[in-house]
């Protein structure tokens, strides 16, 4: 859902675009040291921490095997399946956008879309390139658990010893931040950007894949640093503001080719960025065991409802974009109804054309109402209706 939210602010923000459309009317509100900077701190990283987590529940109950059938038919397959549309359709959507940006009026001229660098793909995975990368880390999951008898027992134990001493340590996540801050610094704001490419760089494949491990081996120790995380969620969240206000001021700093005090600011952005991303994720799991220990409905829909969302939701941001260009409001209220229409129609063609087809099953597998008995059913947080 933060994900519409930040692809909707993108078409209003009033500094440099990384995207070759923009909606007359901006807003700092939805600059991208606001409020996409501040998305993007944690979402994805706690995306990935929890994948590393259930990968490793679902080696534990199936085997290596088993998770890697369970990943290929959940990430690989819907990823085949849906990308070739949901490309194409973008890519006109975004055709047209752009035409109405430059010219003022809908249309579709190829000749105003953005030059590729010479040898560049015209493909890229666009938004699913979290989706491509974890079902890869699955892969590398399968090959590390089949592979680990060669590799010494008290080599693996110290490895998991580190992990969980890191996540114990109030000083852990400098340590986990500082890998994360050397990839950062070869990047001019010191900000790793996905590239959406078919073989991303390494870098990329670094940020998120530390997340991913992290959470492997948070499976291990769940027991003990999930209450942990539980009993120290507001002073992570306290410090991660701390760390990211540090990253907007420096960030400002060197975008206003201002005096800079420390060498190689790349790399500090990085590290005080990452912090930040360690210390809310670790805030953000800790604060849902503490308070939200249990499963409620509206939770339970959303969660079910999301893998669908997150598919289409670009469809959404980018076609409300251009409904919303010409109309007599501000930039807050254009962003309001596009976020607003954007969730209705995606949850709408969820409940209606998902839910209860094999789509819904392709992407959340059999849903648990089917499968309870009367007895197992009571025992549900969910009641069944």
């Amino acid at each position: 859902m933060l994900g519409i939210v930040l692809h909707v602010a993108i078409n209003h923000i009033t500094v440099n675009s990384p995207l070759p459309w923009r909606d007359p009317k901006t807003s700092p509100v939805a600059d991208l040291l606001l409020l996409l900077l501040f998305i993007h701190s944690f979402r994805m990283p706690v995306f990935f921490v929890l994948a590393g987590f259930f990968v490793a529940l679902l080696v534990e109950r199936r085997g290596a095997g088993g998770m890697l059938r369970n990943r290929g038919l959940r990430l690989a397959l819907p990823f085949a399946l849906f990308w070739p549309p949901l490309f194409v359709l973008t890519a006109v959507l975004s055709m047209v956008y752009i035409h109405l940006t430059l010219r003022g009026v809908p249309g579709l001229d190829t000749a105003l879309t953005p030059a590729r660098q010479p040898g560049g793909s015209p493909f890229n995975t666009m938004h699913l390139w979290f989706l491509y990368q974890l079902f890869w880390f699955s892969v590398l999951a399968w090959a590390g658990v089949r592979l680990q008898r060669f590799v010494p027992a008290g080599l693996r134990d110290a490895v998991a010893r580190g992990f969980a001493l890191l996540a114990e340590r109030r000083w852990g996540f400098t340590v986990l931040a500082l890998p994360l801050a050397l990839v950062g610094s070869f990047y001019p704001s010191g900000l790793v950007t996905e590239s959406g490419s078919f073989l991303p760089p390494l870098s990329e494949w670094v940020q998120s894949g530390l997340f991913f491990v992290f959470g492997w081996y948070l499976h291990r120790g769940q027991k003990r640093l999930l209450a942990l995380f539980a009993a120290r969620c507001k002073g992570h969240a306290l410090a991660g503001l701390a760390f990211f206000v540090a990253t907007v001021v420096l960030l400002g700093s060197l975008r206003s080719n201002g005096p800079h005090h420390l060498p190689h600011p790349e790399f500090w952005i990085a590290f005080v960025y990452n912090a930040s991303s360690w210390l809310w994720s670790l805030a953000l799991i800790g604060g849902f065991v503490r308070y939200v220990p249990r499963q409620n409905a509206v939770l339970a829909y959303l969660s079910q409802s999301s893998y669908w969302v997150y598919l289409v939701h670009m469809l959404g941001t980018i076609g409300f974009g251009i409904l919303l260009f010409n109309a007599p409001f501000g930039a807050l209220t254009k962003m309001g109804l596009n976020i607003a229409a954007t969730s209705l129609v995606a949850l709408a063609s969820y409940q209606l054309l998902v839910r209860h087809t094999f789509i819904g099953t392709l992407l959340n597998g059999q849903r648990p109402e089917k499968r309870s008995t009367r007895k197992s059913t009571k025992a549900r947080v969910l009641p069944a209706k």
